[in-house]
């Protein structure tokens, strides 16, 4: 039997909650489904804070530059405009409701990371700041009884009759079966697709879900060619790439190769606070140069009360792995981080589907370009969560909902699991070929074996897991040009021409518009 209810939200990160009280505060019925229990998303496992205009050297326009000049190019203005002059509210809003920011002598205590100008980013209980942000963001959503969470309830697909998203099914947890629930617009708030990868900072259930089901939906999905590897993860045999925060570089972190040497300078002059991009490429040449698999992060040049006090729970991982972290090298290369690519939304989270709305990593608007600026996905998914839930309430709160669906789900299983076939095959063609030195002759092979995987039959899972992997390949060998994220050593300067983004439709072939953002009426 189907369910009715205002509005339902995928996902339960920063984006989603938010949207989700927007929602509720508006007044609306909504449901939440999320893959796992209600506090397990990308936003839980952000170590090193979020970056936000608060102290009294800094302001809008330095933090909007900073972002401008990380995107490489492709940034739309007005989203970073948005995202910088908004957030200072949104954070004091967070801190109303009782999130708790790092302080000394009750003021709030700012860090700096790689490509700010300023020390603006706030941290929680040292190095735990998505965990925090999430634990109060829950505790608010609880006030509303009118926010209904359904933990372990896999999406399999967007329900849309007539070009317009009405609903979406998914995995009951309870009876083990498909089942629909039509609302009167649905938000996407999943996340990105970082396990696409052999080596990953993200959670296992960063899969990409969400950019595939929009794009099967008829979504136009843009800029999946730019993928951001983040330097320095934990690299050990046997344990997982655990992120060893931005934060650590600006506290005085130094990475060293294989042979001791301070190597950053004979790459950028802003050393290790040069841009993620420039760092984990820096990374893979040194390694290179040394036929190692690592290079080392030093942080001894630190007291050991001020790195535990400062990085406890990174303190902690390594300590179990035996590392020291105020006394030994910490072995460390990259792994992807995040997806500046996504669904195409404008700056109140509408894509191309009327009734569908988006917000945080799951997206593109603009906001990030080629590389994201360190930080800004957790300012980005408090500040584009609440005004997609302010613009579905505004748009959508006297439309029709639909009871009815053809091609409604039928009783029976549903396999919400991506094969272990397909995740291997696929997250080592990714690494191998599309990974963070990319070229023509290697992208084509990754496209002839996706292709290949994609054309047997699979599960919806599986499906939207390979997906995910051919619309960053294709965007990849289509960009003939190096920018941001996306480096291609047969391209391996950045092309005016190339100043534009890459936009996919399901049927359509790649194309290009020099514009992320779109404007698109209301959807009553």
């Amino acid at each position: 039997m189907a369910q009715v209810t205002d509005f339902v939200v995928i996902g339960s990160g920063i984006a989603g909650l938010r949207a989700s009280i927007a929602l509720a505060s508006a007044g609306a019925e909504v449901t939440v489904l999320t893959k796992s229990k209600a506090s397990d998303s990308n936003t839980e496992w952000a170590q090193g804070g979020v970056a936000v205009v608060l102290s009294d050297d800094d302001n809008a326009g330095l933090h909007e530059g900073d972002t401008l000049e990380a995107g490489a190019g492709l940034c739309d203005p007005r989203a970073v405009e948005t995202l910088v002059t908004e957030g200072t509210r949104y954070i004091k809003e967070l801190i109303e409701w009782g999130t708790e920011f790092d302080r000394e002598g009750g003021r709030l205590v700012f860090t700096q990371e790689a490509a700010h100008s300023r020390r603006r980013i706030l941290h929680a209980h040292g190095d735990s700041t998505g965990k925090e942000i999430v634990r109060a963001l829950i505790a608010r959503a609880r006030q509303e009884s009118s926010i209904r969470l359904l933990p372990f309830a896999d999406t399999e697909k967007l329900l849309v009759r007539d070009g317009r998203c009405v609903g979406v099914r998914y995995a009951d947890p309870i009876l083990k079966a498909p089942r629909d629930i039509f609302a009167k617009a649905v938000i996407l708030c999943t996340g990105g697709a970082g396990q696409l990868y052999l080596h990953s900072t993200n959670p296992s259930g960063a899969t990409g879900d969400g950019i595939a089901m929009a794009y099967f939906a008829g979504a136009e999905i843009a800029d999946m060619e730019f993928v951001q590897f983040h330097p320095t993860a934990l690299n050990l045999e046997n344990a997982p790439r655990f992120l060893l925060s931005e934060a650590m570089r600006g506290e005085g972190g130094v990475l060293r190769n294989a042979r001791g040497k301070r190597f950053m300078a004979d790459y950028d002059e802003r050393l290790e606070l040069a841009p993620r991009d420039i760092v984990s490429r820096s990374i893979v040449s040194e390694m290179r140069k040394t036929g190692t698999r690592t290079v080392y992060l030093d942080m001894t040049s630190k007291s050991e009360e001020f790195l535990v006090h400062r990085f406890p729970a990174i303190a902690a991982t390594c300590s179990y792995y035996g590392l020291d972290i105020s006394k030994d090298l910490l072995p460390v290369s990259p792994a992807s981080h995040y997806c500046m690519g996504g669904v195409r939304a404008d700056l109140w989270g509408r894509t191309t589907i009327p009734g569908l709305y988006a917000a945080g990593e799951v997206t593109c608007t603009g906001v990030h370009g080629a590389n994201r600026l360190a930080s800004n996905s957790l300012l980005e998914g408090l500040v584009f969560g609440a005004r997609a839930g302010e613009a579905a309430f505004r748009d959508d709160s006297e439309a029709e909902v639909v009871t009815s669906f053809s091609g409604a789900s039928a009783a029976g299983p549903l396999d919400a699991r991506v094969s272990t076939a397909v995740r291997k095959r696929v997250k080592r063609g990714m690494w191998e070929w599309v990974g963070i030195m990319r070229d023509g002759e290697s992208l084509t092979r990754a496209l002839s074996e996706f292709e290949q995987i994609a054309s047997a039959n699979l599960s919806n899972a599986s499906r939207n897991f390979v997906t995910n992997a051919l619309l960053v390949t294709r965007a990849a060998l289509w960009r003939e040009e190096s920018r941001g994220g996306h480096f291609r050593t047969d391209h391996p300067d950045p092309v005016e021409e190339w100043r534009v983004h890459s936009v996919q439709s399901f049927g359509e072939a790649i194309r290009s518009d020099v514009r992320i953002n779109f404007e698109r009426e209301a959807a009553v």
